[in-house]
């Protein structure tokens, strides 16, 4: 079979992840995080208990997980940058590929970064899966420019993150109503 193609398995399993995903979002959203535990996720989505813990190891990564490929694809993102961009450009454009969400379905994503906010053992998940993408963006920098990854390249890396955070953050604050992607831009001008 070619490698690039997803076995019906494969498709099957992430489907039953998505759907996971979809009915925990729903229980947290509508009676808080910490009011709903896996087993009632579990009911409700008309799976087992230890199913779902095959899907996601804790709540928190039933609403978090898709943060794990995030990161692989912003670094993907900024190695396919054009080399004429300096790094905080790049960076800027690699991180806005995140927002495509927030701007197809803002409601859902207000839904999402207030939960977030509110909640300490989601934030403290988010931040962790960030910090996880500081390494993987130092790489791709250092790879645009031909060099072994330095503290340059973290530094770098993990201002553009928390550029990120504070946007979500600010946007968060405004209840969505301000331009998710000028506050991103805005972000970044301050460091410049």
């Amino acid at each position: 079979m070619n490698g690039t193609l997803r076995s019906t398995r494969d498709i099957a399993k992430a489907a039953v992840r998505a759907e996971l995903a979809r009915v925990a979002f729903e229980m947290f959203a509508r009676d808080g995080f910490d009011s709903v535990t896996i087993t009632e996720v579990a009911a409700a989505a008309g799976v087992s208990r230890s199913t779902f813990l095959r899907y996601f190891g804790t709540k928190e990564d039933a609403i978090l997980g898709v943060l794990d490929a995030q990161g692989a694809a912003v670094a993907g993102e900024l190695r396919g940058r054009p080399a004429r961009e300096d790094d905080w450009t790049a960076l800027r454009r690699a991180l806005g590929t995140l927002l495509a969400p927030y701007l197809s379905d803002p409601a859902r994503a207000l839904t999402l970064a207030r939960m977030v906010r509110d909640t300490p053992s989601l934030y403290a998940r988010q931040l962790e899966k960030h910090h996880s993408w500081r390494p993987l963006l130092a790489d791709a920098l250092a790879e645009r420019e031909g060099t072994v990854p330095g503290l340059r390249h973290t530094v770098r890396s993990a201002a553009a993150l928390d550029c990120l955070a504070a946007a979500l953050e600010a946007w968060t604050s405004a209840e969505g109503r301000r331009d998710l992607l000028a506050l991103l831009d805005e972000a970044f001008a301050a460091l410049r």
